[in-house]
């Protein structure tokens, strides 16, 4: 199997914000439009090209490196994740490339039935009831139930009917 990891683009636009706010005045409504350009760059496929223009962009403003840390901070982050920033790829195949969905999906699936007050949870027992609702949730809850039954009747009937066709014979 395959494993295809996508950064959040969340964590991207918070080091974005962090670089916006060593080259503007809190406030400046230009580091929006500056936040909103790279993250464009960044969602085409240009990680590298935006690190280029966050450095490039500090240099201009002469920005001393004790006032450019969130800059330096968002290269390096741009730079070193750029594997994982291919939200191009991601969202052509349907994948989120933000965690909202996937928070919320936990939420529904897990917090909502475990967290319960006073619930005491074993991993086996959790483990099944997450199951359980991740089929329902799916649509898939049918189709499992079908084969469950299906599995629970050949376990508990076929070695008696196979005896008994045996002693027929």
């Amino acid at each position: 199997m395959t494993v295809h990891i996508v950064i959040d683009l969340i964590h991207v636009l918070e080091y974005l914000w962090d670089a916006a706010w060593c080259l503007h005045q809190a406030g400046d409504p230009a580091a929006e439009a500056f936040v909103a350009r790279h993250a464009r760059t960044i969602l085409g496929g240009g990680a590298e090209q935006a690190a280029t223009a966050l450095e490039a962009a500090a240099r201009t403003a002469r920005l001393k490196k004790n006032r450019r840390k969130g800059v330096d901070d968002a290269v390096g982050y741009l730079r070193n994740k750029a594997q994982y920033l291919r939200y191009g790829t991601a969202l052509e195949r349907g994948w989120p490339i933000a965690t909202g969905i996937i928070e919320g999906a936990c939420r529904h699936l897990v917090k909502d039935r475990l967290d319960i007050t006073g619930a005491r949870w074993g991993l086996a027992g959790a483990e099944a009831v997450l199951k359980l609702r991740a089929l329902r949730a799916n649509g898939d809850f049918d189709t499992y139930w079908t084969w469950h039954e299906q599995q629970e009747f050949a376990r508990n009937h076929q070695a008696r009917y196979r005896d008994h066709l045996t002693l027929a014979a």
